[in-house]
Parts: structure tokens; C-alpha cells; sequence
């Protein structure tokens, strides 16, 4: 059964649309607010997304935007009562794979649905690199190997996650509390202590290549230089 993230603050909407996906085979999770949806795409896997533009406390833009920095491909449609061209081209710049303006047809939405899961389900495997390429060493997250050289370094699953999730977001900066979030489920003072403690190691891993660092960025998280 796909299962679905649905963040919609009208509560009558929102009920609505979960009890006609469940009724049409989608396991789907309602979250009432951005905060509360990021929490629940955290703690589960989802095939599918479902965002109204307009929430408290994280609108869907900066919901979708941390979806997308967190590495995980999964679809977003956007449901709004916006019909302006600047804010459905802001969610096509966020990676946005559909956009519904209220009112809409809960048949359309269907549709939309199933044609881009069933893209997605094709597609899967050629998105998803099967090894990363880390300056001279190749990563592969699956068997959780670290390679360079013909020496494998086998890594555990926080290692394995934690390298992951740099690799993809390469050059770029890591939020600490995006990571710990993302991997630890919060960030807490006691699971950041235990991310550095991962980082060190993985800093030690890939110290052979001197091209390769992770550095610190003061008061924002990490960058995996390479």
C-alpha cells in the first residue's frame, strides 16, 4: 500500500482528503502544520507528498525545500488557494512534480496521483546512484563500503547514513540540526555529541585523500568538501 504525506491546515479538507485516499488504497498520514509534517517525514517512509502552500508555523515552500535537501526522492504536489503564476512557478523552482489550486476535483487528484507514482516507480532505480563518488574514494551506501584503492572500510548504519547524506549534498552546506533530525530523529544535546563522535570517524576515514574534508561551518552545521 503507497503510503502518503498529507500537511493541510483546514482540519475539514484535511479529513476529507485522508478518509478518500484510505478509501482508494493510500495509507495516508494528516499533519495539520509544517512543523508537524517535517516531523512526520522524518520518522517515516513516504512514496508520495501532499503540501497546501499556505500553513502554520512552515509554510509548504520551506516544508518542500527540506524534504528536498534531505536526499530523499519523493514526489510533492502542492494544494493551494493561490492561483498566481509567481507562486506556482516558485513551486516548480523548489522541485515540485504537480500543483492543484482549490477547488479541485478529489478524481483529478487521484489521477495526478497514480500517473506520478507509476513515473516514479519506473524511474527509481536510475536516480538513485548505486555508489558516490567522493574524491578518490567510492561510496557504496548499500553495502555500506567506503572504497579507495581496493581497500574497503566497512561502515556502520549511522556512519553509513550520516556519509550519505553529505555525499549529497556535496559542496553544499548540512544543517547539524537537519542531520540530527534526519537521522537521529532530534537534536537533542546528547544525539549532537553523538553525531560529532561519527563525524570524527568519518573524518579519519577520509583523512588518505587530502582533497576530501569536513569542515565546520560556525553557528550552521557542516560542509563535505571535495
Amino acid at each position: 500500500m503507497p503510503k502518503l504525506l498529507l500537511v493541510e491546515d483546514d482540519p475539514n479538507l484535511g479529513m476529507l482528503l485522508q478518509e478518500y485516499l484510505s478509501s482508494k488504497g493510500y495509507d495516508t498520514d494528516l499533519a495539520t502544520d509544517g512543523n508537524q509534517g517535517w516531523q512526520r517525514f522524518v520518522d517515516n517512509a513516504y512514496d508520495l507528498c501532499l503540501f497546501d502552500v499556505m500553513l502554520p508555523k512552515k509554510d509548504g515552500f520551506s516544508l518542500a525545500k527540506e524534504v528536498r535537501m534531505s536526499g530523499r526522492d519523493v514526489p510533492i504536489i502542492f494544494l493551494t488557494a493561490k492561483s498566481m503564476k509567481e507562486d506556482t512557478i516558485q513551486g516548480f523552482r523548489i522541485g515540485a512534480d504537480d500543483y492543484m489550486t482549490k477547488p479541485f476535483s478529489m478524481e483529478e487528484l487521484l489521477l495526478r496521483i497514480q500517473a506520478i507514482l507509476r513515473r516514479y516507480h519506473k524511474t527509481d532505480e536510475m536516480q538513485q546512484p548505486a555508489t558516490y563518488q567522493i574524491g578518490s574514494f567510492s561510496f557504496d551506501f548499500a553495502h555500506q563500503l567506503l572504497t579507495r584503492n581496493g581497500t574497503d572500510v566497512k561502515l556502520t548504519s549511522k556512519e553509513s547514513a550520516l556519509l550519505k547524506l553529505f555525499a549529497q549534498n556535496k559542496n553544499q552546506p548540512l544543517s547539524r540540526s537537519f542531520a540530527l533530525k534526519l537521522i537521529w530523529g532530534d537534536d537533542s544535546y546528547f544525539n549532537a555529541r553523538s553525531m560529532d563522535v561519527y563525524i570524527t570517524k568519518l573524518r579519519k576515514y577520509l583523512k588518505e585523500d587530502e582533497s576530501v574534508q569536513i569542515v565546520n561551518l560556525h553557528g550552521e552545521g557542516f560542509k563535505l568538501m571535495a
